[in-house]
C-alpha cells in the first residue's frame, strides 16, 4: 500500500488523479490533499477518502473547511499557508507526492518532496521551468524518482528503454529529436490579425481537454507548450534544437522520438489525463485508468502542421529563453502567469500577454539561477515590472 499525498487536489489533473486511485483502493491510500481556495470540493474530497491531513493555502478557506469537517464528524486534519504544503510533501508519511498545483506555487513543496526522497509525479511543469537545473540536482542528491505526468513528456518517457527511464536521459540512445504534439488550442486555425479580439471565454474553450482557466489561456497561446519544451529539455537532458513542436489537432499521438536510423517512436491513446497518471502511478507495472480503449478506425485521420511562431509569439519567446539560460525562463514563467490572470480579468487584450512578457525579458537582467534565492528574486522583479506595465 502506497501512500499519496495529492498536491493541488481540486484541479483538473488532481480530480483525475483521484479518479484513478478511487479504482485502486488495495494498492493506494491517501496521506495529504491539497487546494487554495476551493472549501467546497475539498470537503466533498475528504468525505470519500478521508485523508489524515488536508491543507489550503489560503488561511480563511483553511478555517471554513475546519468547520465544515467537525460538523460533520470527520477527523481530518486541517492545516494552512505555504510551510504546510511543504511540510505534507516532504512527510515520512507519504510515498508518492503528485505535484498538480498550477503555476509558480508548486514550486517549494515540489522541491521539498525532492529533497526527502519522494517519487515525484511532475504535472506542475513550473517546478522546472524556474529551477530547472537546482531541481534535477536534488532529484539526483537526494535519490527522489521523478515521473513526468504532462501528456507529452510522459509519451516521450514511455519512448525510453525500460532501463533508462528513471535517468531520463537519451545520451547515447541515437535519438535526433524529440517532438511535442500540441493541439493548437482554441486558436490554431485564426489568422494573426483575428487574435487581436479574442474573448476569454474563447480562449477556455479548449477543443480537447478539459483543464483549468490558466493551463488553457497557456494553450491558446502556446505558452503551455513552449514551457513543455524547457520541461522538456531539463526532464531528457537535450538541447533546445532537437526538441521540436508540431500541431497536431486530434491530440491522439501525444508526442514521439526520432532516432537517427530513421525509427520514430510515437505513445498514443485518447485525450485524457488519466492515462498518464496511471503509467506514473503503477511504473514500472500497468493498472487500469479508466480511459476508453483507442478506436483509430472512429479516429479516421491524423493531421499535423508546422507551428507558426508569428501566430504563437509566446512559443518562440520559450525557446528565446530557454537559449539565454539562467532565471530567463523563471522570468518568463513570471510574467506570464501575470499576463495571463490580466487577460482573463479583461485587463489587456489577448495579443498583448505576448507582448508583456517580452518586455520583461528585455528589461531584467537574469541570473544564473544556482540558488533558490535568485530564482524567487527574479521571479519576484519579473512579476512587479508585469504589474507596472499592465498598468
Amino acid at each position: 500500500m502506497q501512500s499519496i499525498t495529492l498536491l493541488g487536489s481540486t484541479g483538473s489533473i488532481g480530480v483525475s488523479t483521484l479518479d484513478v486511485l478511487s479504482r485502486h483502493p488495495d494498492k493506494y491510500s491517501i496521506y495529504a490533499l491539497t487546494a487554495n481556495r476551493s472549501v467546497d470540493t475539498l470537503f466533498e474530497q475528504c468525505q470519500k477518502f478521508q485523508p489524515k491531513i488536508a491543507v489550503m493555502l489560503n488561511e480563511s478557506a483553511a478555517a471554513l473547511l475546519e468547520e465544515k469537517l467537525k460538523i460533520a464528524g470527520l477527523e481530518t486534519q486541517v492545516l494552512a499557508g505555504e510551510q504546510a504544503l511543504v511540510d505534507v510533501a516532504e512527510s515520512e508519511n507519504t510515498d508518492y507526492v503528485m505535484a498538480a498545483i498550477v503555476g509558480a506555487a508548486g514550486l517549494l513543496p515540489t522541491l521539498a518532496a525532492a529533497k526527502a526522497g519522494k517519487r515525484i509525479l511532475l504535472a506542475n511543469k513550473e517546478a522546472l521551468v524556474m529551477s530547472g537545473g537546482l531541481f534535477m540536482r536534488e532529484v539526483a542528491a537526494n535519490g527522489a524518482t521523478l515521473l513526468p505526468v504532462d501528456s507529452e513528456h510522459n509519451a516521450i518517457w514511455q519512448c525510453l528503454p525500460v532501463g533508462d527511464q528513471q535517468q531520463h536521459r537519451f545520451e547515447g540512445q541515437g535519438v535526433r529529436r524529440i517532438i511535442l504534439t500540441a493541439s493548437g488550442g482554441p486558436f490554431r486555425d485564426y489568422d494573426a490579425a483575428d487574435l487581436e479580439h479574442v474573448t476569454p471565454e474563447q480562449a477556455v474553450a479548449h477543443p480537447n481537454w478539459s483543464m483549468g482557466q490558466k493551463i488553457s489561456v497557456d494553450s491558446a497561446t502556446m505558452m503551455n507548450k513552449g514551457l513543455e519544451v524547457i520541461e522538456a529539455h531539463w526532464l531528457f537532458g537535450l538541447p533546445a534544437r532537437q526538441i521540436e513542436v508540431l500541431l497536431h489537432q486530434q491530440s491522439i499521438i501525444h508526442s514521439m522520438v526520432d532516432y537517427v536510423d530513421g525509427s520514430v517512436l510515437a505513445q498514443m491513446g485518447n485525450p485524457d489525463m488519466r492515462t498518464p497518471i496511471a503509467n506514473a502511478l503503477a511504473w514500472p507495472d500497468r493498472i487500469d485508468s479508466g480511459v476508453a480503449p483507442l478506436d483509430l478506425v472512429t479516429v479516421g485521420r491524423l493531421d499535423f502542421s508546422a507551428a507558426d511562431y508569428q501566430q504563437f509569439p509566446c512559443l518562440a519567446l520559450a525557446y528565446q529563453a530557454l537559449d539565454a539560460g539562467g532565471t530567463s525562463t523563471a522570468i518568463l514563467n513570471a510574467a506570464n502567469e501575470i499576463a495571463v490572470e490580466a487577460f482573463l480579468q479583461r485587463q489587456i487584450k489577448f495579443t498583448q500577454i505576448a507582448k508583456i512578457i517580452e518586455q520583461v525579458l528585455s528589461e531584467i537582467t537574469a541570473n544564473d539561477g544556482d540558488t533558490l534565492e535568485q530564482i524567487l528574486a527574479d521571479d519576484q522583479q519579473a512579476r512587479l515590472l508585469a504589474e507596472q506595465l499592465i498598468k
